[in-house]
């Protein structure tokens, strides 16, 4: 990965870190998101880095949106929107019936809890290796 992708995950993870209890802390580091149920996504405006995200595989019909940021210097520009809206329309093309994710119930994820609400994006159970949690969330979006 290159160096300012690294940076920004470095970014997400001490955000994660500093918001979650440590067992509530599910963002990826760079290791899990090279595997191969995974696909990593940046989103750049000429050489700047906006925005990162990747799409686990969970199954043929089931993807997980995973390790989503964007940086600090673009926030509420859109470049979330555009990124999320790109992944979805990535996980329609794959054939996917759904998307979820986890984020954390805190004050400091309302902004991601907002703008996956205004997605589709509803409350679920649990799902993968996600257990109830006051700190965490799951939520997901049906795709027709």
């Amino acid at each position: 990965m290159a160096p300012d992708v690294l940076a920004l995950l470095s970014e997400h993870l001490a955000f994660a870190r500093k918001h979650s209890p440590p067992a509530d802390v599910h963002a990826m580091e760079a290791p899990g998101l090279v595997a191969d149920d995974v696909t990593f996504y940046s989103a750049r405006d000429g050489s700047a880095l906006l925005a990162i995200a990747a799409l686990r595989q969970l199954d043929p019909l089931h993807v997980e949106l995973k390790s989503m940021h964007t940086a600090e210097s673009v926030r509420g520009q859109g470049f979330g929107r555009a990124m999320l809206a790109h992944l979805v329309g990535i996980a329609r093309a794959r054939g996917c019936t759904r998307i979820s994710l986890e984020t954390g119930t805190v004050t400091a994820f309302a902004p991601a809890r907002a703008l996956y609400a205004s997605a589709g994006f509803v409350p679920c159970e649990p799902f993968g290796e996600y257990w109830h949690s006051p700190a965490s969330v799951c939520m997901t979006l049906r795709l027709g």
